[in-house]
């Protein structure tokens, strides 16, 4: 399927820690030091966040969980030091009520214009769950998110909301004097069916980790059914890691660093953890690879080396510049309409794709589009 639109990029903030190699990023876990070697402090944040929007980015995410910093406090400080560029900031539902987080993105929308959308984070890591207080099983987390999500749409869309659930319960909710310029998208992700059903009644953007084009798409036509159903439309987005150089050669040389890096204890201790969540997406990473270090390329150019060690989104596009932005176009044509984008280190990386994947992907997609635009905010995981 083609799209009569042309991608929308974003990139990543890395609020756990930045280096050369990748590490973990959510849940508090042993990290080499290459993987931090630069710590996360305002200045090093606002220079990755710069260099994208200098590049053309659209959106920066902002991970979620105990091994980063709070998204709400660092995107706050990093959005005064930036002049355009959106910020996609993920919240754990269920850690906040409703009315407060409506409340944070309509500020922060107040504070520096139509800049925000939130990334909906139900959760998938139980202990890590636990140490924020949160003990509900996965299908009723799911459940609480859905209640959350109609909450926060009605409330920025400039609503009074009533709603008694089986988890969330807001009598007379409003926001004063809201922000109505710009609606506050809401990403979504998820793989199972609890998920989806979610994805399908609230969600404006769901988005996806990139598994092999197959996959995807049938991921897509699944989701797409499901929302039609419920007379909704909805747009995708997919999260993957780059590792783009002149040459095919280079580029595969640099995932090949990237694996000999790789500590083995680490790799064992990372897969147990991951075997321990519950986690339907995480699933599908880990399967890819099966936590071996062998046959690690599940798809053209499409790489599993980084789920050895990194939960969430564990796969990257390897190869020539060209390569990679012909590989983009393909998910495009099969539903994608946005890209999460990173690469390690973030901020070098972050000039490297806009300067020489977004130009090729501008020259793909304009028989398409002809007013293509890497910077374009749409009203659209870690």
């Amino acid at each position: 399927m083609s799209h009569a639109t042309a991608p929308i990029l974003h990139w990543f903030l890395p609020t756990g820690g930045d280096g050369r190699d990748p590490g973990g990023v959510t849940a508090v876990q042993a990290r080499s030091a290459a993987a931090t070697r630069r710590e996360v402090d305002v200045g090093y944040m606002s220079q990755v966040a710069r260099a994208a929007e200098r590049v053309g980015f659209a959106k920066l995410l902002t991970p979620v969980g105990l091994g980063c910093v709070d998204p709400w406090v660092l995107t706050s400080a990093v959005a005064a030091s930036t002049e355009r560029i959106g910020f996609l900031v993920a919240f754990r539902a269920g850690l906040a009520q409703p009315t407060l987080v409506a409340q944070q993105a309509d500020t922060f929308r107040r504070l520096f214009g139509d800049r925000i959308a939130l990334n909906v984070v139900t959760g998938g890591d139980p202990g890590e769950q636990r140490a924020y207080g949160d003990h509900l099983p996965k299908d009723e987390r799911y459940v609480r998110t859905g209640e959350l999500m109609q909450v926060v749409r009605g409330l920025l869309d400039g609503e009074s909301v009533d709603l008694r659930g089986r988890h969330v319960h807001v009598e007379n909710a409003r926001l004063h004097g809201p922000v109505l310029s710009t609606p506050v998208p809401l990403y979504f992700g998820g793989a199972s069916d609890a998920a989806e059903e979610v994805a399908a009644r609230h969600a404006e953007v769901q988005l996806l980790w990139g598994e092999p084009p197959a996959e995807v798409a049938e991921r897509i036509a699944r989701l797409r059914r499901r929302a039609q159903l419920l007379g909704r439309t909805m747009r995708f987005g997919l999260r993957l890691h780059v590792i783009s150089r002149d040459t095919a050669a280079e580029a595969w040389g640099e995932a090949d660093r990237i694996l000999a890096g790789l500590d083995p204890d680490a790799v064992r201790a990372s897969q147990a953890r991951f075997a321990r969540m519950d986690s339907t997406g995480q699933a599908r990473m880990t399967a890819l690879h099966g936590g071996s270090a062998q046959n690690l390329t599940v798809a053209p150019n499409l790489w599993a080396g980084i789920g050895l060690v990194r939960e969430g989104a564990g796969t990257a596009l390897v190869g020539s510049h060209d390569e990679v932005a012909a590989r983009l176009v393909e998910y495009h044509r099969l539903g994608v309409d946005e890209f999460v984008l990173s690469g390690y280190p973030h901020l070098e990386e972050a000039y490297r794709v806009g300067e020489e994947v977004a130009p090729r992907l501008r020259g793909l997609t304009r028989p398409l589009h002809t007013d293509f635009s890497v910077s374009a905010v749409s009203g659209a995981v870690t």
